[in-house]
């Protein structure tokens, strides 16, 4: 036996386009009328003036409702705008640093990353290091430790230190 198609309008099936023989009944008032048959349902919900729509279209039988579709719809797509309003998406935001960074400008990228961890992003600290500096990794590598300790108690550490190429990399998520 295969299994039922799922509506191929958008939506779940409404009166005539209800295809099981039997349904699952709640009426207007939200009572379960138990399994009844397609034609009776749908004879209730005409005497209502409302529509028959199927719910649970993959039950057995499948659950139908009488209710105002019209209605239903609308607080339906309600439903998913309120939760699509709701719904962040969280950005990854680059500070770039250098090994030899004066304390001045180490402190205003340290007030963009808390700043960019308040707003719920994450933050990726790539620090550069151009000719010679690559053979004096390990500044670059405490620079990215004290970033670490100083974001401690606002952030943990995604992905730590690691070089790729000519540059040091480090991912920070807000707690």
């Amino acid at each position: 036996m295969k299994a039922q198609a799922t509506p191929e309008k958008g939506g779940p099936r409404i009166n005539r386009d209800i295809r099981a023989n039997q349904v699952q009944l709640i009426d207007a008032e939200g009572h379960n009328r138990g399994v009844v048959e397609i034609a009776e349902a749908q004879q209730l919900a005409d005497e209502a003036s409302l529509d028959l729509v199927e719910i649970v279209p993959n039950a057995e039988p499948p659950v139908c409702k009488i209710l105002d579709f019209g209605k239903f719809r609308f607080l339906e797509q309600k439903k998913s705008a309120e939760a699509r309003k709701k719904q962040k998406v969280v950005e990854i935001k680059e500070i770039k640093l250098r090994p030899g960074i004066d304390d001045h400008d180490y402190e205003v990228k340290m007030r963009s990353v808390r700043r960019f961890f308040d707003e719920g992003d994450k933050v990726k600290v790539t620090l550069r290091f151009r000719g010679r500096e690559m053979a004096h990794q390990d500044i670059g590598f405490k620079l990215l430790l004290r970033v670490k300790s100083e974001t401690a108690t606002i952030a943990k550490v995604e992905a730590e230190p690691l070089m790729e190429g000519r540059q040091m990399v480090m991912v920070l998520a807000p707690r």
